[in-house]
């Protein structure tokens, strides 16, 4: 058995991908403070604003590298809907990303909460949500994937919420701080390895 070196300057995660296969039997609402608030055509900034505020602890960047006209492209098409998971006083707090362009299937595709809701079962009552949206009609399969990057419980969670792993291989990216996408102080419980991106080291 050999280790494998990541090129400097990146990150390397076990991407699981997981999947339901039919509607689930239906269970009670979880109780919950929040809602969710569907964002029609929602202009980029916006939609980076919340997903930097719910994936920079992970550090998703996959929306943040790609040009408004790209990001327009998908959180514009009719296929994909995103929401905004909101408090009482209309604070965002969460997002969800459900994406229909491959038929038959719903993906998924961005789901998560800010870190100060973690272990209050609001994820229980978002993920409620998200399996009365996304099995509709004409869907026969609903899935998602998670990283080691990922909160150390998501895994489990979603095994626990009915999908069953079916996949998984390895993702390595340039890792988001070094690349000016993300603080140097996101994400501390994985190590930063390199100078994190400055203005001054970018004129270097």
């Amino acid at each position: 058995m050999s280790l494998t070196a990541v090129p400097e300057g990146q990150l390397a995660t076990i991407v699981t991908s997981l999947q339901m296969l039919e509607r689930p039997k239906a269970r009670p609402m979880p109780p919950s403070n929040l809602r969710l608030d569907r964002w029609r055509e929602p202009a980029p900034d916006r939609y980076r604003a919340l997903f930097r505020r719910v994936g920079e602890p992970w550090l998703w960047f996959s929306r943040l590298v790609i040009g408004d006209a790209a990001l327009t492209a998908i959180i514009h098409d009719p296929a994909v809907e995103v929401y905004a998971v909101t408090d009482l006083r209309g604070i965002e707090l969460g997002l969800l990303e459900l994406d229909f362009r491959n038929a038959g299937n719903c993906e998924i595709a961005y789901f998560g909460l800010v870190p100060e809701l973690t272990g209050q079962g609001e994820g229980r009552w978002l993920m409620a949500q998200t399996l009365a949206l996304g099995w509709r009609k004409g869907v026969e399969r609903m899935w998602v994937h998670t990283c080691t990057l990922d909160h150390p419980k998501a895994l489990n969670f979603y095994r626990a919420q009915g999908f069953v792993p079916f996949a998984r291989s390895v993702e390595t990216f340039i890792d988001p701080r070094l690349a000016g996408l993300a603080p140097a102080s996101a994400a501390p419980h994985i190590p930063l390895i390199g100078e994190p991106f400055t203005e001054a080291s970018s004129r270097r």
